[in-house]
């Protein structure tokens, strides 16, 4: 069985369960998909057989990012001047979007997550899940297999998020009819791919959650048979909230979204959402008090122009957070190590609005990675301890962009921020990126793919 030692780390942030701290001048060493020892001068005469040595002098090694909410479909739908926000209302830009979504193919869905993962890898992420609510009726119903197959050509962690539509356009909704299942449908689809991919075990590499769209654009019946089915296979479940649908919740039900939820069963320490930038400080208290989690979603926020989302109150209050992506139409990238250094600086912005003092630089961090990991129900990532996934990237610090920084590495990518590719992303023992390159992979070739299915769609 493979293992890596990392020689001469010049920090690893580790964290054994009470909260992260830096050990300088150390050695990490994994065998299989787990950390076996992280300790100083490890002896290179008592390694496990098959242990490839790498010298690490200079870098500095953290957890694998965890990214808990992202539409991968929209990568080929970004950095386009006709839908740009600041010149559309959000109901504008949903009407013009939604039916280019509904004209990607089976292949537009497979190579827009193989440039998803292979951005994320590249910026430390090691642990994805996406939120795939666009189901076009002529792209059939393997498009989340399709994703699978993405993440083993790429080696990431991967949690798909089953999502769907199940509310017609005349009935209040924003999607197409080309878009649309019945809720029997969604909820057929869903308990496939559990039995099919889901694997609940230590280490798994397949997971699957289930998340339909977001209750606008959904039936009552929808959420109630996810969360049904979800309870009864002790899976997680996601949708979008607060992002501007309270009143129209509120129109519909007579209660805003986080109760409309709360009422269905669509809430609890197995339930994240999405966004959350409008709720009430009454309504995070809630969530807190049923464990509900919040993925926070920074770099949208730039966009839609809204408010900030208040991560001071939500962390005042004991929510577990998360970060996000988010589509790659409303961001434009897939870069999580990028959010973390968004997310803290929006929140300093506001520092001044708030009840709550901003979190602390190094909070930022653990939202990417344990608190990701919390969200997603998992206790074998985010964490760099003995027993942990192998789950890691590593930045060579010797560079001219670190000079100054280098005293404080649990601080350094909420405030400086990384503005290149790691040096190394590991995940599950196995070494995915390293020295610029996909291990194992032609970047070129994945390239050209992507970009001769995205010639195939005609927006």
């Amino acid at each position: 069985m493979t293992g890596y030692l990392l020689k001469n780390c010049a920090a690893v942030i580790v964290d054994e369960g009470k909260g992260p701290s830096v050990r300088r001048n150390v050695d990490l060493l994994t065998k299989g998909p787990a950390i076996q020892v992280i300790g100083e001068n490890l002896s290179l005469n008592a390694l496990p057989e098959g242990t490839i040595v790498q010298d690490a002098s200079g870098w500095f090694v953290y957890p694998g990012l965890v990214n808990t909410h992202h539409h991968f479909f929209q990568c080929f739908v970004r950095n386009r001047a006709d839908l740009d926000w600041t010149k559309l209302s959000v109901i504008e830009w949903l009407d013009r979007i939604y039916p280019i979504f509904s004209r990607l193919t089976e292949d537009c869905f497979y190579h827009s997550s193989v440039t998803a993962m292979a951005e994320m890898i590249k910026h430390g992420c090691t642990t994805a899940f996406d939120h795939q609510y666009c189901f076009p009726r002529h792209a059939g119903k393997r498009l989340i297999d399709r994703q699978f197959e993405a993440a083993d050509l790429l080696g990431m962690r991967f949690h798909a998020g089953r999502g769907g539509n199940t509310l017609p356009k005349s009935e209040g909704s924003t999607i197409p009819d080309a878009m649309l299942e019945t809720t029997d449908e969604f909820i057929a689809d869903c308990a496939r791919l559990i039995d099919s991919y889901h694997d609940a075990g230590p280490f798994s590499m397949r997971q699957v959650v289930v998340a339909p769209c977001q209750p606008v654009n959904c039936y009552r019946e929808t959420f109630v048979e996810s969360v049904a089915l979800a309870r009864d296979r002790g899976v997680q479940m996601h949708t979008h909230v607060g992002e501007g649908e309270s009143p129209v919740i509120e129109a519909r039900y007579g209660m805003r979204t986080v109760d409309y939820c709360a009422e269905l069963g669509f809430a609890g320490p197995d339930t994240f959402y999405a966004h959350c930038w409008e709720l009430t400080h009454d309504e995070l208290r809630k969530m807190a008090t049923s464990g509900t989690g919040v993925s926070h979603c920074p770099e949208p926020v730039y966009l839609v122009g809204a408010e900030v989302t208040d991560i001071p109150a939500m962390q005042a209050f004991g929510l577990r957070i998360g970060l996000g992506c988010d589509g790659a139409a409303s961001n434009d990238n897939s870069n999580l190590m990028h959010c973390i250094h968004s997310a803290y600086m929006l929140q300093c912005l506001t520092a001044s609005t708030r009840q709550h003092a901003v979190p602390a630089p190094l909070d930022f961090l653990q939202y990417a990675t344990s608190g990701g990991a919390s969200l997603l129900g998992r206790a074998d990532i985010g964490r760099l301890a003995p027993g942990m996934a192998a789950d890691l990237f590593a930045i060579d610090t010797r560079r001219m962009d670190y000079v100054g920084t280098r005293h404080d590495p649990l601080s350094l990518i909420a405030k400086v921020g990384i503005g290149m590719p790691t040096d190394l992303t590991m995940i599950n023992g196995r070494i995915v990126w390293q020295g610029g390159e996909f291990t194992g992979l032609d970047e070129a070739a994945l390239f050209a793919a992507a970009e001769a299915a995205l010639a195939t769609v005609e927006f």
